[in-house]
């Protein structure tokens, strides 16, 4: 059984001592999607939602939150990101409808991973799709969340198989 490392020999909560872990180049890249009505994909697609371009303001809403992700994640570490990049990908069908794809890639040198990072950019990426269209679309699902692959630090690299739930989709 794999042990919890945010838990002391007591139970207690704690923030993991990085302190003496090597540096080094971390990547992550997750994903997520948000389905809607064909109106509702129509629209943002071409750019006639009311308030705005949805996807680029989702965009700088995901960078802002994968920067910030020791704000809202108890005991994530605050990290000097290197970078973060969203990137969309409008899908016209498929079993739930109409859908938009969402991918976040971070980046770090670091002591910690970066995958909170990048589940949290595209978290926040797909609550601000929702947002801007609610107006229209109260029944759009955000769905999917996951993390598609990572690389660096002790655990080296992981790519989430093809097989499993939501699918890897294209990286990034």
């Amino acid at each position: 059984m794999a042990e919890f490392s945010h838990l002391d020999d007591q139970g207690r909560a704690r923030m993991v001592d990085v302190g003496e872990k090597p540096f080094s180049r971390r990547k992550a890249v997750a994903q997520g999607r948000v389905y809607m009505r064909r109106e509702t994909y129509e629209r943002i697609v071409n750019q006639s939602i009311a308030k705005g371009n949805v996807l680029e303001a989702a965009r700088i809403a995901g960078i802002m939150a994968g920067k910030r992700t020791p704000d809202f994640i108890p005991l994530c570490h605050p990290l000097q990101i290197q970078q973060i990049r969203l990137d969309f990908t409008p899908e016209p069908g498929g079993a739930e409808g109409p859908c938009i794809r969402i991918q976040a890639s971070a980046r770090v040198y670091a002591q910690t991973g970066v995958e909170m990072e990048a589940l949290t950019a595209v978290s926040v990426a797909a609550l601000t799709i929702y947002d801007m269209c609610k107006s229209v679309d109260r029944e759009m699902m955000i769905s999917e969340i996951c993390l598609l692959e990572k690389s660096g630090g002790k655990s080296g690299v992981y790519t989430r198989p093809r097989d499993a739930p939501g699918g890897p989709g294209e990286s990034v």
